[in-house]
């Protein structure tokens, strides 16, 4: 099993990966962001293990991206709700969907598309200067150390 932890990565991207990282979690927010809220929804749209979609969800939870909500008290069922912070991966979740429609959907294009509820248009996610509200190419990206 790989390890959860980045031991000395002083990095935002690997502590994102700590929590978000492993390979059902954005399926699950993905899921959740499209409406799908109950353990069973997911069980049936992912094709995960119980054991390992009950982990997944506890995680998520555990790190405030998702809410368990109960909505049956006899049995307890619940649903997730996707928190403030849950709904700030939108635009990852969004960007990373871009690339694979991009690089992986093959002949029959991508298998879903992204819409702006109101007008229904294509929802893309671009890199722009905060400074000078500029479009910015990827080229034209660095990082370095914050002093």
């Amino acid at each position: 099993m790989l390890r959860r932890i980045y031991e000395g990565q002083d990095c935002s991207l690997a502590h994102a990966l700590e929590v978000v990282g492993e390979r059902w979690s954005l399926l699950i927010v993905r899921n959740v962001l499209l409406g799908i809220k109950r353990f069973d929804g997911h069980l049936g749209d992912l094709g995960i293990a119980r054991n390992v979609l009950t982990d997944r969800l506890n995680r998520l939870v555990e790190y405030g991206i998702l809410e368990r909500v109960r909505y049956q008290d006899r049995p307890t069922r619940y649903e997730y709700h996707i928190t403030q912070m849950g709904r700030d991966l939108t635009p990852a979740v969004v960007a990373l969907m871009q690339w694979g429609d991009r690089y992986l959907s093959g002949e029959a294009g991508p298998p879903r598309r992204i819409e702006h509820i109101g007008c229904e248009g294509d929802v893309r996610v671009d890199l722009a200067c905060e400074r000078c509200a500029r479009p910015v190419a990827n080229e034209e990206v660095t990082a370095r150390p914050v002093t």
